[in-house]
């Protein structure tokens, strides 16, 4: 195990430390005829107060508020997910605005109910690989479920401008004039909202919610994880696989493959989307499952290789990937794009009281963030995930012709990974969940970490 991988296997950054815990649960004890104290009877009990001290601890850590902003250059393009937006102009950062408050933004909960195996009712301190992982599917299920293009109704709301802009984004007056056709842009826009919804409620903190963190969780236990630990990149790829394996009840047509070695076997993908004749049926049934792929991958030794950074980028720049679940050594976040020498990133180190996703109409503001925030490459841990989607077979062939060149422009020996024929030495389903990928590589320049005051700041246009 390597010891900079972010949340694998270490504490997370700022955690209590473990006298705090001693000491306070001591306090807590009964008190003797002598003035001393006891322990509490019983380690459930123990356990129980434990976890309620680490609640608290959390709370204060990570109950900030995404005030601050960060800074954006006017001059220089800023990718995401596939698109670039210029700031300087005002429709463009309209856009951005709006396709960033979009994706779905999953944080530490607090208040859900108990975990399987373990007293804890709350992730804060030890989920935030599990929140980024879970930011990585649901922007895959989001485009495999909703039109190319799609916006949170909600997220048009973000600047005092925005009815010039959702104007500018509407059908046009030729069309909205008649009542028929805006009667059917108002349904097709109810039945998207209603999709976005059903997408949310599979995150939700509850033991019913497909790709909550009960159920991640318990996919966990095969690699020997429970609730409480910390888990890396690698081991989350095969925990969403596993996830959306379990749901094909809820999802349908959809498949995730884990890539082997730093290689996506494109024999492995094509067995694993092609889908027979269904019996009976008069003409044949989609014979194309759509794919999300994840390749966990290692981008130098202790600290990021930068001859990978050029290639990062054009991978970021391909509308068919997805983001890159990482972040920086003992802090997990969701990378979805970049501006110069910065990547933008969703952070779920924010404690938010648990939602109930079983009430109709439960609130979805929590799960989007309307402020984007940045962070140097420099400060990039080199274990990460890296995810894509294709939604049919010639999407598919696209994006293994896409990628390979995006991957092509790294100038180091060893490309990130590989897209090749054939198929893996191994049944990719039962690859151990817990393996961990590396990239032959030398590490030739090694970056020092040094603090951005800008990666944490406002989004301020420079």
């Amino acid at each position: 195990m390597n010891p900079s991988s972010p949340c694998e296997g270490q504490s997370p950054e700022g955690d209590p430390p473990d006298d705090w815990f001693h000491l306070s649960t001591m306090s807590l004890g009964t008190q003797g005829s002598d003035g001393s104290r006891d322990d509490p009877e019983e380690p459930e009990e123990r356990g129980r107060l434990k976890s309620k001290l680490v609640s608290a601890w959390n709370n204060v850590k990570y109950g900030w508020s995404f005030k601050s902003k960060a800074r954006f250059s006017k001059t220089s393009p800023l990718t995401m997910l596939g698109q670039s937006y210029l700031l300087s102009h005002g429709v463009e950062r309209e856009y951005f605005r709006q396709a960033f408050a979009t994706l779905l933004w999953l944080t530490y909960r607090r208040g859900f109910p108990q975990l399987d195996g373990s007293s804890l009712t709350t992730d804060s301190g030890w989920g935030c690989m599990l929140r980024s992982g879970q930011m990585l599917l649901a922007q895959g299920l989001l485009l495999h479920l909703l039109p190319p293009g799609w916006t949170w109704l909600s997220a048009n709301h973000v600047s005092k401008d925005d009815m010039e802009v959702q104007e500018s984004r509407s059908l046009g007056p030729e069309v909205t004039k008649k009542g028929r056709r805006k009667s059917i842009v108002s349904f097709l826009e109810s039945r998207t909202e209603v999709t976005h919804r059903r997408v949310v409620s599979w995150f939700g903190d509850h033991p019913i919610a497909p790709f909550g963190l009960h159920q991640l969780v318990e996919q966990g236990t095969s690699a020997g994880k429970k609730a409480g630990d910390w888990y890396g990149p690698s081991i989350v790829a095969h925990i969403l696989r596993k996830a959306v394996d379990a749901a094909s009840a809820e999802v349908s047509n959809l498949t995730v493959y884990v890539a082997q070695d730093c290689t996506v076997y494109i024999d492995d993908v094509v067995r694993l989307c092609e889908r027979p004749l269904s019996e009976g049926s008069t003409g044949p049934s989609p014979a194309w499952k759509s794919v999300i792929i994840l390749v966990p991958v290692r981008l130098g030794g202790e600290v990021l290789n930068t001859t990978y950074i050029k290639c990062v980028k054009n991978l970021l720049r391909l509308e068919c990937c997805i983001g890159i679940i990482g972040g920086k050594p003992k802090h997990s976040l969701f990378f979805v794009g970049y501006q110069d020498e910065q990547l933008l990133y969703l952070d779920p180190h924010y404690s938010q009281s648990t939602v109930d996703i079983t009430q109709d109409n439960f609130p979805l503001e929590s799960f989007h963030c309307k402020c984007p925030r940045k962070i140097s490459f420099s400060r990039m841990d080199p274990s990460c995930t890296i995810g894509f989607y294709a939604k049919s077979q010639k999407e598919f062939e696209l994006l293994c012709s896409t990628v390979s060149t995006a991957l092509s422009s790294s100038t180091e020996k060893y490309p990130i990974f590989t897209i090749a024929e054939g198929q893996g030495q191994e049944d990719e389903s039962d690859a151990p969940p817990n393996s961990i990928t590396h990239i032959l590589t030398k590490d030739k320049a090694r970056l020092r970490r040094t603090n951005n005051s800008n990666s944490m700041d406002e989004f301020v246009l420079l």
